[in-house]
């Protein structure tokens, strides 16, 4: 157990009933392991307490045969020292957690993205809703029993919606205000992407984003390659910086395996992604010249 891990745990410990609790160390991160019931009070704890003040991601993991199936897993950073922290959380099939969005509102696509991969409940959550993948479509696709190869084709669009939020329900239009629908084919839309909106006049009231059209699930199609065959997928998460997310694949690789490559491939690689870094930037810039009229 780290110094820092140490000192987290004693820090529960005045807090919380931590017997149930389980302290590790796993391929350079401090792991923390709670129930359920806890996984509220302890996030609040660690962000309120200035501890941890980033919430990176929240995913799920997959174990068909254990009694409680899945692991719902919190990734924390704290910009004062750059430590991370992995939380896990076990849940059975149909069991919830409850939503962090009070804590950190950027848990809202998190927890969404986690129902709609795991079919993992987040009671409290405002709009858990399917994000990746369109609304015609069955099942869990990151879940083990899912297989790669099972693709579903949508051939119909929802009406326009929105977020429900302050209790005023998203599908619900208001009569005084001009809906209006963008893409998911569009000049405008650099990508499969749908914009729905209501407008006042210019103004725009309300705007919401529909991103499942086109979902690669490249995690899945990694579940039946060689680790060295997942290349071809990372490379294209982003056909302006693809050396960053290879990067950043073979780095939790090399984790993985206790591996540490030579200097000069160190220096290559970095290279390479500033030059990507750039090329993303300028690609960016000149896309938004255009659709301002540049």
């Amino acid at each position: 157990m780290t110094t820092k891990l140490e000192e987290l745990k004693g820090a529960l410990s005045e807090a919380f009933q931590t017997e149930s609790y389980k302290f590790s160390h796993a391929f350079g991160d401090d792991v923390l392991e709670v129930p359920n019931n806890d996984i509220l009070p302890v996030l609040k704890f660690l962000k309120f307490s200035g501890r941890f003040d980033f919430l990176m991601d929240i995913c799920g993991a997959d174990y068909p045969t254990r009694e409680k199936r899945f692991d719902v897993v919190y990734h924390l950073f704290s910009s004062k020292d750059a430590s991370r922290l992995r939380i896990k959380v076990q849940v059975a099939e149909g069991e919830a957690v409850d939503s962090v969005i009070k804590v950190w509102r950027g848990a809202d696509w998190f927890e969404r993205e986690a129902f709609d991969m795991f079919g993992l409940h987040f009671s409290g959550h405002p709009n858990l809703r399917k994000i990746l993948t369109h609304h015609q479509f069955v099942g869990h696709p990151l879940r083990k029993d899912y297989e790669a190869d099972a693709q579903q084709h949508c051939d119909s669009s929802l009406p326009i919606e929105f977020d429900t939020e302050n209790g005023v329900a998203g599908n619900i239009l208001n009569e005084n205000l001009v809906p209006i629908n963008i893409g998911p084919s569009h000049p405008a839309m650099h990508g499969t992407l749908r914009v729905m909106a209501e407008l006042a006049g210019e103004t725009i009231v309300r705007a919401g984003c529909e991103i499942g059209y086109l979902h690669r699930c490249f995690e899945k199609m990694a579940e039946t390659h060689p680790y060295n065959q997942v290349i071809p997928y990372t490379d294209r998460l982003n056909y302006c910086s693809a050396p960053m997310n290879n990067v950043g694949y073979c780095k939790a690789v090399e984790k993985l395996l206790g591996v540490e490559i030579p200097p000069k491939a160190q220096a290559m690689r970095l290279i390479l992604c500033e030059l990507s870094r750039i090329i993303d930037h300028t690609v960016s810039v000149g896309t938004g010249g255009v659709d301002l009229g540049a």
